[in-house]
């Protein structure tokens, strides 16, 4: 089964054509079949298409929505790029609530209720369905599309991790709770990270880093999410490129007073205009930041903050798991800063993990072991949501 993953984040698509194979969703995937990005959508856009031989075209234009950006990509793919047909499109989707547990064959129902969920998720899950949207247009109607959620990983949680100390009535009705998000990747890092090691998923104790412009952080038992730093919306948690994470719910109320604008204003400001760029007021990259440390007060603050509150969260999944056998680091941050990754570190070195600075320099988008000693270690895994997409789109289709 060919498979076309469409892969939204809050300002970026990723694609690519995953063959998988058989009811079960075991990969045969082929690393030179069509795949690419869309970066930065909202302005101009960078476009990375690298089609069936390898070749990788780059072009930068403005992409200002995802149902743009999508409708660009299967043209391309399909006319332009020399790919087959495909025989399924695979979506994430961020938020599936406590709707769906597991992935959905994409009807107008289920449709309709990933838009309803649209303000759990304001950055991602309208993205989403605005691409559900342009690829049934430009796909057709006869082949078939699949949700996959974030949030279905996190459904192991224990209740005294998934429930907020609020009135229990009211939580009930409006089905108030942690319901986490980032859950295709951290199932990815805690498959891989079993093949690299060797071990079985009941004896994964872990905790996986996933940095991005989205951030999270889970801790993982036995193979299954026990605690996750997102919670109720993406919001929560640690501090990420335009997210504020972690805050007192009553500067909410009080900011709200001040400017004299409602509350869902300076929501939107809390998850368009905070984290790193509302610290540093210049940029979300962590790329950009980093070249300015030495220069730049608020740079250097926005970095150290963002560092400091992704070590004190593994601190304490390190106490929820009462220790853990590795740090995952993924996502485009953790994947490709060495400084981010030694900085977070640092604080981590009372439990015994030591960074090889040579190894984490030279570990930049690849795979690698970054630690050195008996403690905890650290690896780099590169997330390939992608694959794990594909794979439970077949498993879905295979048994509605």
């Amino acid at each position: 089964m060919r498979v076309l993953v469409l892969n939204c984040g809050s300002s970026s698509l990723k694609f690519q054509i995953v063959d998988v194979t058989g009811g079960d969703g075991a990969p045969a995937r082929d690393g030179r079949v069509p795949r690419g990005t869309v970066e930065r959508i909202g302005g101009q856009a960078t476009c990375t298409f690298i089609d069936a031989q390898g070749r990788a075209q780059r072009a930068t234009r403005a992409i200002d929505t995802h149902e743009q950006a999508v409708r660009e990509v299967c043209a391309q793919l399909m006319h332009g790029g020399g790919a087959a047909p495909v025989d399924a499109v695979g979506h994430r989707v961020v938020h599936g609530g406590d709707r769906f547990s597991a992935a959905a064959r994409i009807d107008p129902e289920v449709l309709a209720e990933i838009e309803a969920l649209d303000e759990l998720a304001p950055l991602h899950n309208a993205a989403s369905v605005a691409a559900i949207k342009a690829a049934r247009e430009t796909c057709g109607a006869n082949v078939p599309m699949v949700a996959v959620f974030d949030t279905v990983f996190h459904r192991t949680l224990p209740d005294c991790a998934a429930t907020y100390a609020l009135p229990a009535e009211l939580a009930r009705r409006h089905r108030i709770r942690r319901y986490g998000f980032h859950g295709i990747a951290h199932s990815f890092l805690v498959s891989r990270y079993g093949e690299i090691t060797g071990t079985a998923a009941g004896g994964i104790n872990i905790i996986t880093l996933h940095l991005g412009n989205g951030c999270s952080a889970t801790a993982i038992h036995q193979g299954r999410s026990v605690d996750t730093s997102m919670g109720f919306t993406p919001l929560e948690g640690l501090m990420m490129g335009t997210r504020c994470g972690d805050l007192d719910p009553a500067v909410v109320s009080y900011v709200a007073r001040r400017e004299a604008v409602a509350a869902d204003t300076v929501v939107d400001w809390l998850n368009h205009q905070s984290g790193l760029l509302g610290v540093s007021g210049r940029s979300r990259d962590m790329r950009e930041l980093t070249t300015l440390v030495d220069t730049d007060h608020a740079a250097r603050l926005a970095v150290e903050m963002f560092c400091y509150r992704a070590s004190k969260c593994v601190g304490a999944y390190l106490t929820v798991l009462g220790g853990a056998a590795a740090l995952i680091f993924s996502g485009g941050i953790g994947e490709n800063s060495p400084l981010v990754r030694a900085r977070i570190c640092e604080r981590l070195r009372w439990c015994g993990l030591l960074i090889d600075g040579e190894r984490n320099a030279a570990t930049v988008g690849r795979e690698a072991c970054i630690s050195s000693g008996d403690g905890l270690q650290a690896y780099v895994i590169p997330a390939d949501e992608e694959l794990m997409i594909g794979r439970e789109t077949a498993r879905c289709l295979a048994s509605s």
